[in-house]
């Protein structure tokens, strides 16, 4: 698998992808610069976290209109597999594409620590190293990370199997507690149209390695190897 970490100004997860990456593929990614116009022919892009342009007007607005995001665009109209992770996620739907926005945490305070997630749909490049309902731990470190759209927009990725993960307790049911920032029906990751795009909050890439307390989210990265290889 090709894969490629795009880079903002602000952006402070990038080596954490790019190392997450090389455990699962065994190749090290691209690394491309948001000034950019276009992206190396790769199976994958990753739009990593931080906090692109400080986060300045909204949270992923102004990197929304980097020229590299263009280039991102028209390589996910084509099909190439596109993940963006906290901030990436933030750009996503800032961009168009993926629906919803990601508000202030409903506690209005930054949160850092591991949640537990339940894989909604594991029939896609992004879960194939999952089981469906399957329970993992991930960390997450966001200010702006609660889920929000309208009801109509909700129902539509109920329905067509758009919800990728779920804030859960450790035994996979939905309680608010459980929800660190009040993301509408527990909504912590969703997909596109064609599930070829995918944004989420919590970072995969930081529970890649035993020495870091947990390897749960290094399935993510494995499956995307064994699928996009």
């Amino acid at each position: 698998m090709k894969s490629a970490v795009v880079v903002f100004p602000g952006t402070n997860r990038e080596q954490d992808a790019a190392d997450a990456l090389r455990l699962a593929s065994g190749q090290w990614p691209a690394m491309v610069w948001h000034r950019e116009t276009d992206i190396p022919n790769v199976d994958l892009i990753v739009v990593p976290g931080g906090f692109s342009y400080g986060d300045y007007l909204r949270s992923g607005a102004m990197a929304a209109h980097s020229p590299i995001v263009r280039a991102i665009a028209e390589r996910a109209k084509k099909g190439v597999a596109v993940i963006g992770i906290c901030n990436g996620f933030q750009v996503l739907t800032e961009a168009g594409l993926l629906p919803g926005v990601l508000m202030r945490n409903a506690g209005l305070k930054f949160v850092c620590r591991d949640v537990h997630l339940r894989v909604e749909n594991a029939q896609t490049v992004f879960t194939a190293g999952y089981a469906q309902g399957q329970v993992i731990r991930v960390p997450v470190a966001h200010n702006d990370g609660n889920y929000f759209a309208d009801k109509a927009t909700l129902d539509r990725l109920e329905g067509e199997g758009r919800v990728a993960f779920r804030y859960t307790s450790p035994a996979g049911t939905l309680e608010d507690a459980s929800n660190p920032n009040g993301s509408a029906r527990h909504i912590a990751g969703v997909f596109n149209e064609t599930k070829t795009v995918l944004g989420l909050m919590p970072h995969p890439e930081n529970a890649s390695d035993a020495l870091h307390g947990g390897t749960d989210g290094l399935s993510l990265f494995q499956g995307l190897a064994k699928a996009l290889g």
